[in-house]
């Protein structure tokens, strides 16, 4: 079982920059690639961007490519997205997710594990 507890979410300005964070519980979190997926009210869940297992493989939604950045520390159980130059249709309910396997287990797949979320709320 692992558990994972994001953080870093809040409100900003459009233009600003946030980084969350995602803490996983757990001695085997280097087995897990992972991802971020988002869901704005009144909509479906969709992908951010996910990083292999061993950080050598990234990939991003095209609406954030360019503005934002996946990355992990296997050695603090930890997976980070740095958001810059938000917008305020990046606002949502920011989820990590892990899924025991190669990078295509988060972006084919639905993850074996998620947060609890964090807002991102970014105003115009």
């Amino acid at each position: 079982q692992v558990q994972l507890v994001e953080s870093g979410g809040g409100l900003v300005q459009a233009g600003g920059s946030l980084r969350l964070a995602c803490v996983a519980s757990g001695r085997t979190f280097g087995i897990y690639a992972m991802g971020w997926f988002r869901q704005a009210p009144g909509k479906e869940r969709e992908f951010v961007a996910a990083i292999s297992r061993g950080a050598g493989t990234t990939t991003y939604a095209d609406s954030v490519k360019g503005r934002f950045t996946i990355s992990r520390d296997n050695a603090k159980n930890a997976v980070y997205l740095q958001m810059n130059s938000l917008k305020p249709e990046d606002t949502a309910e920011y989820y990590c997710a892990a899924a025991a396997g190669p990078i295509t287990a988060v972006t084919t797949r639905n993850p074996d594990y998620w947060g609890q979320g964090t807002q991102v709320a970014v105003s115009s």
